[in-house]
């Protein structure tokens, strides 16, 4: 059981998402790119290591992390989990889209989790973001409250 806040895991996929970790107007020049930048917010939050974006690297050069709908949710290796603080999400919207091995990507959410988070994480976020609905609206938000807003019918991450 948590013994403090900091150890609660967040209730939703919003919650998840850091403060000033959400960013509307991107840009990257290719996926790698687009990978450390998103890495980057997590490391500027507090939630990783900064060797926890090379882990991400690693990660998206072995397996790409597109799940479709213009969306990919990079996350780390097994082995960079012990750069991990908290779980945690950065959202890069990237209005001109980034080439991710031949897809179109617009949605790219950086995933930090502890242990063997990741997974429900990933699950969840996927679940969400398969719905066109749910990426539109994120799509043409204009302003971090209306991205948060998309998620805030978002089941429990942990399904608890």
């Amino acid at each position: 059981m948590p013994t403090s806040p900091i150890d609660s895991p967040p209730s939703t996929i919003a919650a998840l998402l850091l403060e000033g970790g959400v960013l509307l107007e991107a840009t990257a020049t290719d996926r790698l790119d687009a990978v450390s930048q998103a890495g980057a917010l997590l490391v500027q939050s507090g939630a990783v290591e900064p060797s926890y974006v090379g882990s991400m690297l690693r990660r998206e050069t072995s397996v790409s992390t597109y799940v479709g709908n213009g969306v990919a949710l990079p996350h780390g290796t097994i082995a960079g989990k012990h750069a991990v603080h908290r779980d945690a999400l950065s959202l890069l919207r990237f209005p001109e889209g980034v080439d991710w091995n031949g897809e179109a990507v617009h949605l790219v959410i950086g995933i930090a989790a502890h242990g063997g988070g990741h997974i429900a994480m990933l699950a969840r976020l996927a679940d969400v973001l398969l719905d066109r609905s749910t990426v539109d609206r994120i799509l043409s938000a204009t302003s971090t409250d209306e991205v948060l807003a998309a998620f805030s019918t978002s089941e429990p991450v942990s399904g608890e």
